[in-house]
């Protein structure tokens, strides 16, 4: 008799039965999609053969809904490889909102066929079909997909260690490979969509076989999918690519590719958010510097660097050396702290820099600002004892915090990174580095989560990740520890007791890159954006020519007071010029006319429309600097 706990209720179980009919003989609730057995998560057909205990995923959840875009990912590959038999399918992981398939065929996939392929799709979810999972030997696997001629599915099969389980998954005639789990039957698959198209590569390598990469989406319901699609179409009209050209802030061309052009106003834009910093930096102590944008190649070895990032550093050779593009500023800061003999009394020493570095990211992944191949990072290296890890933590997390606030930006995740796989440095120094940074989080009291796994390769790391006005997740600022990199390039200080130690190295970064915080404060305020960020913050427009001479007088005025002020004195209608530079999102339009003239006064009006009426020059100034004050 096997004694089993499923969601709390106890049952004894005769015989071995699948999840699925103990579910059904015992719960009335038809939605669940997956279970956790002595919390390994399995598919529902997973038959119950001792002992356990038994927590059910409902499609609800985001375990459930997981799997329901994966087991869609499947449906998209049964239905593809109908229309198109010769296709080759490589990938299909779940994303964030939906999945992906790269796939390879002859013909060219347009967004026309993705139409076709999706009422396909329902279709085939509407049969309800039975998803069958069969554990497979190596050697099995690779018939099935040899019959199949999925050459991509087998290179994967050849990576597999020879112990590992292979599931795979039979679609009425169409099989592929997944660990799991998956849904049972289509019934699940009430609301999806494929989305979008665009180019990848075979391992994400651009010297590999160009791919084909297919986006789709699947939800609980088709009002979730109605609401996705609404925020995907509202995210389309905050493209920071479309608005980037549309307010002559920056444009991107081959010639260069995934490198900007600025533009004047998107050039000040960037240049107000690193004055920000610049500020943060001077009153915290900072020393501010600069390194060599290019380094010998035996310093990237040294530090680590070049096994870990090899693919993606640009090399130069010159009179016979080896040299890389630095692809992040960490080793030329421990140069610099190497300057000297430090003494315990010295630290902690803070050293800053706007670090323009390069990195050769695969064409097929690059994004306007969001993903690019030369980016401006507020990176910064904090060397201290072990002593004061924590209280620095602490002040660099309220430091985080205020930073994006005065950004707009209140609603934060923060995650904690642990040891990954392949990593540098001895597990004691991997368990104090854990432990100094669990502590922080736990003395600030504030909400955070586990990313087992997914620290740096030299150190565990607290990541800072912000909701926009969308709610969607951008991951930016990042305090990372590190015990290696000092000792690996020979950093060192004096101790109290006159004995030379590695000083610890506290890596952060706040904004991260200052090129992607641009484009996603551009999405976030589509544009909009707040007064003390807005690249022209008032506009002076006059209605004829007669009133150019007391229009200048004002755009001097504003600009003594240290505003940014542009003028408009084309002879246009004075309708044709608020249009225009309220599509370009100046925040306030002044007119100037006869009676403005006549009254000594100023018209004004803000971006959204509002008429804000007559007032005098002095009690805009007094409005805008409050404003400014509140960085509202």
């Amino acid at each position: 008799m096997l004694k089993i706990v499923i969601n709390n209720k106890k049952i004894d179980l005769e015989n071995s039965k699948s999840i699925e009919s103990l579910t059904n003989e015992n719960f009335k609730e038809k939605n669940f999609v997956a279970a956790r057995v002595d919390n390994k998560l399995v598919d529902m057909s997973n038959h119950i053969e001792s002992d356990c205990k038994i927590e059910l995923i409902k499609s609800t959840d985001q375990e459930g809904l997981e799997i329901i875009r994966h087991t869609c990912a499947h449906v998209f590959g049964h239905a593809i490889k109908q229309i198109y038999p010769d296709c080759k399918m490589v990938i299909g992981p779940v994303i964030d909102n939906g999945f992906y398939y790269d796939v390879l065929t002859k013909e060219t996939i347009s967004e026309k066929d993705l139409i076709t392929i999706e009422k396909l799709m329902k279709k085939l979810a509407k049969k309800n079909y039975i998803i069958t999972r069969e554990v497979v030997t190596k050697d099995k696997a690779i018939k099935i997909f040899k019959k199949r001629n999925e050459d991509f599915k087998l290179k994967l099969i050849d990576e597999i260690p020879e112990n590992e389980i292979i599931a795979v998954y039979h679609h009425e005639e169409y099989i592929d490979m997944c660990r799991g789990p998956h849904l049972t039957n289509t019934k699940h698959l009430k609301a999806f969509k494929l989305t979008k198209i665009s180019g990848s590569y075979w391992k994400g390598n651009s010297s590999n076989q160009q791919l084909q990469r297919i986006y789709g989406t699947a939800w609980n319901s088709q009002d979730e999918l109605n609401n996705y699609l609404k925020d995907l179409e509202e995210a389309e009209k905050r493209d920071h690519r479309k608005l980037g050209q549309k307010l002559d802030y920056f444009h991107f061309q081959e010639e260069s590719p995934g490198m900007v052009f600025w533009h004047d106003k998107g050039w000040t834009l960037f240049n107000l958010i690193k004055e920000y910093i610049s500020n943060y930096l001077y009153l915290n102590n900072y020393k501010v510097i600069n390194t060599p944008q290019i380094l010998d190649k035996s310093l990237w070895k040294k530090s680590g660097h070049l096994d870990k990032f090899s693919d993606l550093i640009f090399d130069i050779n010159s009179e016979n050396r080896e040299y890389a593009i630095k692809p992040m500023s960490c080793p030329g800061h421990i140069q610099i702290y190497n300057q000297g003999i430090r003494s315990y009394k010295d630290l902690p020493v803070k050293l800053a820099e706007f670090g323009l570095v390069h990195r050769n990211e695969p064409s097929g992944t690059l994004h306007g600002l969001l993903r690019i191949r030369a980016f401006t990072q507020d990176d910064a290296h904090i060397f201290c004892t072990p002593e004061q890890i924590e209280e620095e933590i602490i002040k660099l997390i309220d430091d985080i915090q205020n930073i994006y606030q005065d950004f707009g930006f209140k609603n934060l995740k923060i995650e904690l990174s642990t040891r990954p796989e392949k990593r540098v440095g001895s597990e004691k120094i991997w368990d104090i580095s854990e432990s100094a940074l669990k502590s922080a989080l736990k003395r600030k009291n504030i909400d955070w989560s586990l990313n087992d796994g997914d620290g740096a390769f030299y150190g565990p790391k607290i990541d800072f990740s912000l909701h926009d006005s969308l709610n969607r997740i951008w991951q930016l600022g990042t305090i990372q520890l590190d015990f290696s990199m000092p000792e690996r390039l020979k950093a060192n200080y004096v101790d109290k007791d006159g004995i030379k130690q590695h000083p610890v190295m506290i890596h952060r970064a706040i904004l991260g890159s200052l090129e992607r915080f641009v484009g996603i404060l551009i999405e976030n305020y589509a544009g909009n954006l707040p007064l003390w960020l807005s690249p022209v913050q008032v506009v002076v427009l006059n209605i004829t020519s007669k009133h150019e001479e007391f229009s200048n007088n004002i755009v001097d005025l504003l600009r003594r007071e240290g505003f940014r002020v542009d003028n408009d004195f084309r002879n246009e209608k004075i309708s044709y010029k608020i249009r225009e530079h309220t599509i370009k999102r100046i925040p306030y339009l002044v007119i100037i006319g006869d009676k403005e003239i006549d009254n000594n006064q100023i018209s004004v009006r803000l971006r959204n429309g509002d008429d804000l009426g007559s007032m005098t020059s002095s009690e805009l100034v007094k409005k805008l600097k409050n404003e400014l004050a509140d960085k509202r």
